[in-house]
């Protein structure tokens, strides 16, 4: 390109460059890619040599150089990074300004700052801003076009220009997306950190031998893929082991699927766990991924696998055995790696027996079974865990909650047919209804499915609740030293009126005291 080719010549020239220019910045947000490529455009199709583009880097001032098209493959930038202060050269005499500068002979102009020692001195030099949406200065392209009259270089200088906006564009785009790529990296982490500070074994709360195990066997079971078998009455936690045993694993930044089996019949099921294929069936408009392939490389916990039908139970074998299947009106088959965690709270050996749990399937799912064990066969637990429930409803309250002694002992009496469920579901109550927060025995009240186990002293009935004048619940079964206690504690200690409470009479109670080795508090 020089003097002999005309204006129309060279506009032609440029509009060709300006579409390949265009459709290379719209095929891809990595803009340093496309840039590289945009400055090779101009190489080759408009003589605009060594195109380099500048960004600001903002917390240190600077221009940093982000690309650089030399064919001759020597650039120092290559070796260490070359970048330009405010007002330095050309480059940063544009930032500074905010105009596009058009030089001659860059020889002869003492404000070029060689730091490349790429270009011809006898030749022009052109260097435009980037601008953002707000018109503010973020970087500088620049080039070297070749030896050409007034007319033609101040075409080219409105062409670069032109070009310039458009890698602008490109370079806001793409920190936008960058920086809401980041957002949600930063907060996926966050929601991994508290899923699995949730699961965490510190959230898994007993002492007892039983639980010890349970704790033990988790620990082990969590680092490899073989499937697991919860065993245990409902209630009693089997969905909070499975997800301690997944976000315990090497799996737990993968997929954690779960399905209740006994919430959907066999024919929902099959499509619910294997997905189905776009007019399988009436209703199926599209194509529809299962639970299995949803998991991929992550968890699937099938909760009440006991529920399922045998004919089920056999589509299901293959998916544990090979670990394959088939969508629903699919054929072709698709391969998962998944593992399994099942749960049920039936007596599968008695059901295998009777012919309503394959055999097969029993066996295949049975490779690491854990029991878990009822509230009513770890009460020593109980106060742990009735603590541990409390200070969570106190932060979903944003309150202060507390039990008392006899409220704990009251509970302790009980034998807890929904398990660790009905305690959480019954000290929820307790805290709705505690306008102080402190949740004493008149709170606590129990299901109507199973009363508290009789005790051979007798009964000590509570007055009404001093809480909206809603009466008693009913009555506390406690034997006599723990009746003694809970009238001391709810009349302040003092004996006359805890007498009054158990209709005795004050020398009685103080006999009670002493033969019982009852300690007195001073309140």
């Amino acid at each position: 390109m020089g003097l002999e080719i005309s204006l129309f010549d060279l506009e032609r020239q440029l509009l060709a460059a300006m579409y390949s220019i265009s459709s290379e910045l719209n095929s891809s947000l990595n803009y340093a890619e496309s840039t590289n490529n945009v400055l090779k455009i101009l190489h080759n199709q408009c003589k605009l040599l060594c195109g380099m583009l500048t960004l600001l880097d903002e917390e240190r001032d600077i221009l940093m150089i982000k690309s650089l098209h030399n064919p001759s493959q020597s650039s120092p930038c290559a070796d260490k990074a070359v970048f330009y202060k405010v007002g330095e050269g050309i480059v940063g005499e544009v930032l500074q300004h905010g105009s596009a500068i058009v030089i001659r002979q860059i020889g002869h102009d003492s404000r070029f700052a060689d730091k490349l020692a790429l270009y011809d001195y006898d030749k022009p030099y052109i260097c435009v801003p980037l601008r953002d949406g707000s018109n503010k200065v973020i970087g500088a392209l620049s080039a070297q076009p070749p030896m050409c009259g007034d007319a033609e270089l101040s075409a080219l200088s409105r062409f670069l220009e032109m070009v310039a906006n458009l890698i602008a564009k490109n370079v806001q785009l793409a920190y936008k997306v960058e920086t809401k790529e980041k957002q949600l990296v930063d907060e996926r982490d966050g929601l991994r950190r508290k899923v699995r500070n949730n699961y965490s074994f510190k959230n898994l709360v007993g002492h007892t031998k039983a639980m010890r195990q349970i704790f033990e066997q988790i620990r082990l079971v969590s680092r490899w893929d073989s499937t697991v078998l919860l065993r245990g009455e409902s209630g009693t936690g089997k969905e909070l082991v499975a997800n301690a045993i997944h976000y315990n694993s090497p799996r737990a930044n993968n997929p954690f699927i779960k399905l209740n089996c006994a919430a959907l019949p066999d024919n929902l099921l099959e499509s619910e766990l294997f997905g189905h294929e776009k007019g399988a069936f009436t209703g199926a408009v599209k194509q529809r991924k299962g639970r299995f392939e949803m998991a991929h490389n992550g968890t699937i916990f099938l909760d009440e696998i006991g529920e399922t039908s045998p004919a089920f139970q056999a589509k299901l074998l293959r998916v544990l055995q090979e670990k394959e299947f088939e969508r629903v009106g699919g054929t072709s088959t698709i391969s998962v790696n998944v593992r399994i965690i099942a749960a049920t709270n039936r007596n599968l050996e008695e059901e295998v027996s009777q012919g309503t749990f394959r055999e097969d399937l029993y066996y295949r799912l049975n490779v690491m079974p854990m029991y878990l064990p009822p509230l009513r066969e770890r009460t020593e637990d109980l106060p742990e865990l009735a603590e541990h429930m409390i200070k969570r409803l106190g932060m979903a309250q944003q309150r202060e909650l507390s039990l008392t002694d006899s409220a704990v002992r009251a509970m302790m009496a009980y034998s807890w047919p929904g398990n660790v469920r009905e305690l959480e579901n019954t000290l929820e109550r307790a805290s709705v209804l505690s306008e102080s927060g402190v949740i004493g025995p008149d709170l606590v009240s129990f299901s109507q499915l199973e009363a508290p186990s009789q005790s051979s002293i007798g009964k000590a009935p509570l007055p009404a609740s001093a809480h909206n004048g809603a009466p008693m619940v009913r009555e506390r079964v406690l034997d006599e030293r723990e009746q003694v206690i809970d009238a001391l504690e709810r009349s302040g200690w003092v004996k006359a009126k805890a007498a009054r409470l158990l209709n005795m009479t004050p020398r009685q109670i103080a006999y009670r005291i002493q033969i019982m080795d009852i300690e007195m508090k001073e309140l």
